[in-house]
């Protein structure tokens, strides 16, 4: 099938993919790639960021190392970086705490990347008139946003004040036809799942994934999710989050 033939195609499009060093960030740079997308590849880690590069296929991708909570690595990449047709923004924290072991220090460790990062450089992408026309969005959310648990006060707060600052995006961006969606997604195997597995038991971990009935999420599922907001498959949606969730809230 050619690209005449299906929306679902990413040809001609250049797509920044942040958190693109590990997960679902590089999961996401593989698939757009696949689908013809010139990809830009931004996270802490250069030398992880350059492995992700060699798995792409086709032309015109390159790196550009940034920690985007730092005022100078937000302008840098500014000043590097084309104008885009998309955004995939995957980079996050979790850092679960019990609500009686938060402090200061730890509201700001998880926003600062969660939040704050996100809207500084939206906001500079937008002054310096980094978004095409008809350009999509695409953020990271979870489904601890509308569905919270214990320990997770900072995540489940930081990602949906990631929402609704994505439907700010929309309100605000539609006239130049830019979108803006969410991708809420449950437990995937990332390195963030083996972090989990470390600090629960067998037992527990166990547990918890027998309630997928669709099994715990793959990064390439997320990647397929978000291929299909930055294609023109999704023109006439914007400002929703999707759940990718296995099943799981199924039980309630």
């Amino acid at each position: 099938m050619t690209t005449s033939q299906t929306p679902f195609h990413l040809s001609g499009k250049t797509i920044l993919i942040t958190g693109a060093s590990s997960g679902i960030g590089r999961a996401t740079a593989i698939a757009c790639s696949k689908l013809g997308a010139s990809c830009i590849l931004t996270g802490r880690n250069d030398e992880r960021l350059h492995e992700t590069q060699k798995q792409l296929l086709g032309e015109g991708h390159f790196c550009i190392a940034a920690d985007l909570t730092q005022t100078d690595d937000r302008e840098k990449l500014m000043q590097q970086m084309p104008t885009l047709d998309g955004l995939v923004w995957c980079a996050g924290v979790v850092n679960p705490f019990p609500i009686r072991f938060l402090d200061e220090q730890k509201i700001r460790e998880t926003f600062s990347i969660n939040y704050d990062a996100v809207v500084l450089t939206m906001a500079s992408m937008i002054k310096h008139k980094k978004l095409n026309r008809n350009a999509s969005l695409v953020f990271m959310s979870s489904i601890s946003a509308a569905h919270p648990h214990k320990g997770g006060a900072l995540y489940g707060s930081s990602k949906i004040a990631l929402e609704t600052f994505s439907k700010t995006l929309a309100l605000e961006l539609y006239p130049q036809k830019i979108r803006s969606n969410c991708i809420a997604a449950a437990m995937v195997q990332t390195p963030m799942y083996e972090q989990a597995e470390e600090r629960m038991s067998k037992e527990e971990m166990d547990k918890h994934v027998s309630r997928y009935p669709l099994g715990t999420g793959k990064p390439e599922d997320v990647a397929h999710a978000a291929i299909y907001f930055l294609s023109d498959a999704s023109a006439w949606v914007t400002g929703t989050s999707l759940t990718l969730d296995g099943g799981f809230l199924l039980h309630g």
